[in-house]
């Protein structure tokens, strides 16, 4: 037993600048390796970082977005309140239009400071389906097709993102 394991120390004695290049080789690829494992952890924890920003920066631009979706009918239904109120109704309780048009400038501010953007398509504006969404198709005279020609709600957005799509009626092809 004691010749086997003299025989890899002869070795080494016979050529110790072998066993030192083979050493260098040895302790050279234990560095590249520990150097590539060491640069992807590197990389990892940066893309961990970004990946983090942009979570956090998401979370404070998008985290509100259910709560904006729900107040939305209400912003519909202050709307429709002042639109639905006649020269009369107005006359007879102006403190009552004026407090609703209050209530609806207020809640449109505070959309305005959150990053809401309320979307109105013009009669007659291209239909978009990015921004839009169709509630009917019907021929219209004088419009082409694809042209919105009535608006029932408008759309918003969050942002770059849309919380809902305007919905509106489109022309087909026009009424002869």
């Amino acid at each position: 037993m004691t010749e086997q394991n003299e025989q890899p120390m002869d070795e080494f004695l016979d050529d110790p600048l072998a066993a030192q290049d083979d050493e260098v080789a040895r302790l050279t690829a234990e560095r590249d390796e520990l150097r590539d494992k060491w640069m992807r952890a590197l990389a990892d924890a940066e893309n961990s970082r970004k990946r983090a920003d942009k979570d956090r920066r998401d979370a404070e631009n998008y985290g509100g977005s259910r709560l904006a979706r729900d107040l939305l009918p209400v912003y519909d239904a202050l709307t429709r309140a002042l639109d639905a109120a006649t020269d009369e109704q107005r006359a007879a309780a102006s403190a009552l239009i004026e407090g609703v048009d209050l209530t609806l400038r207020e809640l449109s501010n505070v959309f305005t400071k959150h990053g809401i953007t309320i979307i109105r398509p013009e009669l007659g504006e291209k239909f978009d389906p990015s921004f839009h969404e169709a509630m009917f198709e019907a021929p219209a005279p004088g419009t082409t097709a694809g042209e919105v020609i009535q608006v029932m709600d408008n759309g918003f957005r969050l942002h770059d993102r849309l919380l809902r799509p305007a919905k509106v009626g489109v022309s087909s092809t026009p009424a002869s």
